[in-house]
């Protein structure tokens, strides 16, 4: 029976982390950030109007929806006859 309570205590216990434990994660997140201050800043981005980005956008979308036509292939006998 005590054999058995000393097996049990075992499984029962968490593990000890440090005070540290998480900050290299925190750390690396903060690095990857250029300006933490960048929500803050109400100037309007310089670019496109709205009717020029929105034609943009839709020519860009064509690209994937119809087909590249296919130029005449080119074959090339190695070896053989012809």
């Amino acid at each position: 029976m005590l054999l058995a309570s000393l097996a049990a205590s075992g499984c029962g216990t968490t593990p000890r982390l440090d005070r540290q434990f998480g900050r290299s994660v925190d750390l690396l997140r903060a690095q990857q950030v250029i300006n933490p201050q960048a929500g803050l800043n109400r100037d309007p981005v310089a670019g496109l109007d709205g009717k020029s980005a929105a034609a943009a956008y839709q020519a860009y979308q064509k690209t994937f929806s119809t087909p590249v036509p296919q130029s005449s292939t080119l074959t090339i006998g190695v070896g053989g006859r012809q």
